[in-house]
């Protein structure tokens, strides 16, 4: 078979995110981790292939630098089409990374348009008007206008992009989308004809944006999230019904979480709640020097072998407020993935056979500790959220890379135990 699709993700959680979607498509999807080089390899036989970067909040020079790295990459492997993966919650800094990441790979591909539409209808994020929403809320109305990294405190998408890019941005409103796949070729076709660089897209339903991937199947470079690339994986006539796996099973089962969303703390407060075993990290200890990873893996060692553990960092927003004030943004979170890359690493060591990990800055953390480049994508527990599975030195490894935001507040319980498996 020849690959598809080259995707290129901002985050780890993302890619693990759109990888599911190609998958859910019907396309053999596999996922690598950081930029790729001439030694990277991709499984056989793939339909579709994501670079995961950690390139949504890194200075906006090395985001598009490596994801130019990975485009040509992709394009050495046969890769016609690209796709630039971001958060449904267009999660960016005012200066970017979205909109100089999408003018580079649109220079170098020699497309003058690219159509931009983060809509993920099964997680709740909608486009009208060119405003983006979470559930019933206008984003900045959401619980992202508290993300401890990027704040985000407008809903317009096209004020957004414009505040990141010189170049001409416009509306594809949802009339046009509605009428369907030809009126939105020639919409497209006349906004590029104005000179329109950037083409926001309002979706409300995975039906509008099936319709956008049908549209879009011969455009060089297409951006959003998880719910284009499904529309886009769709339109692809090598799409099929990829056969069902068996849920991983082997080893003990570990939850590493990093995020401090809202989701992600109601997930945690659900597995409390089933009084599993869990383990809250102290930051601030471990920023004074004291050996919270050997005390962590001792607790580990007490813990019942047939049960999943949890340890988290995650806290509410006082909570995090207090470490970020005392020990700064950024060293609290470098701290945080290092600490957690370091037990990762450990508790595979340790006999962990199936790790579920939740954050995207710790999912990157985590897997480059655990040399982790390239994964299979499986099968989804919640919309985005599938297992994948790796070769390690110590045998395979079931990862389940889970974005703060995203799965059902039971999702920890169903993916690790037996009984919430076969509810």
């Amino acid at each position: 078979m020849t690959l598809r699709i080259g995707c290129i993700a901002d985050d780890f959680t993302g890619g693990t995110d759109v990888a599911a979607a190609f998958r859910r498509a019907g396309l053999r999807t596999a996922l690598v981790f950081g930029t790729p080089d001439t030694t990277t390899e991709l499984p056989a036989d793939c339909d579709a292939a994501v670079v995961a970067l950690k390139s949504r909040s890194t200075p906006v020079d090395q985001a598009v630098a490596d994801s130019l790295a990975a485009q040509r990459w992709l394009w050495t492997k046969g890769a016609a089409q690209t796709y630039f993966k971001y958060c449904s919650t267009f999660d960016s800094t005012p200066q970017g990374n979205i909109g100089p990441v999408t003018d580079a790979l649109a220079d170098a591909a020699s497309t003058r348009l690219t159509l931009h539409c983060p809509a993920s209808p099964p997680n709740g994020r909608t486009v009208y008007q060119g405003h983006l929403f979470v559930h019933d809320q206008l984003l900045s109305d959401s619980p992202l206008r508290h993300h401890p990294l990027n704040p985000m405190t407008d809903s317009s998408l096209i004020r957004l992009l414009s505040a990141q890019t010189h170049r001409p941005v416009a509306l594809l409103d949802l009339a046009t989308v509605r009428r369907g796949v030809e009126a939105v070729r020639e919409a497209v076709l006349r906004h590029q004809q104005r000179g329109v660089r950037h083409l926001v897209a309002d979706g409300l339903t995975d039906e509008d944006l099936a319709v956008l991937g049908a549209a879009l199947l011969e455009s060089p470079l297409v951006a959003g999230a998880a719910g284009l690339a499904e529309g886009l994986g769709r339109a692809y006539p090598t799409a099929t019904q990829l056969a069902a796996e068996p849920v991983p099973h082997h080893g003990r089962a570990a939850v590493l979480a990093g995020s401090s969303s809202a989701r992600t703390l109601e997930q945690i407060a659900h597995f409390n709640a089933a009084g599993l075993p869990s383990l809250h990290l102290d930051v601030l200890a471990a920023a004074s020097g004291r050996d919270v990873v050997g005390e962590t893996l001792s607790w580990f060692d007490r813990q019942d072998p047939a049960l999943p553990v949890l340890v988290y960092a995650s806290a509410s927003p006082e909570e995090l407020n207090a470490v970020q004030t005392q020990l700064g943004v950024a060293q609290a979170a470098d701290l945080v993935e290092e600490v957690l890359g370091t037990l990762a690493v450990e508790m595979a060591g340790q006999g962990v056979g199936r790790l579920l990990v939740a954050g995207g800055e710790t999912s990157g953390a985590v897997t480059t500790a655990l040399g982790v480049r390239a994964v299979l994508v499986g099968e989804e527990t919640d919309p985005g959220v599938p297992w994948t599975y790796a070769a390690t030195k110590n045998g395979e490894l079931a990862l389940m890379l889970k974005s703060g935001n995203f799965g059902a507040p039971d999702l920890f319980i169903r993916a690790l135990t037996p009984e919430g498996a076969s509810r």
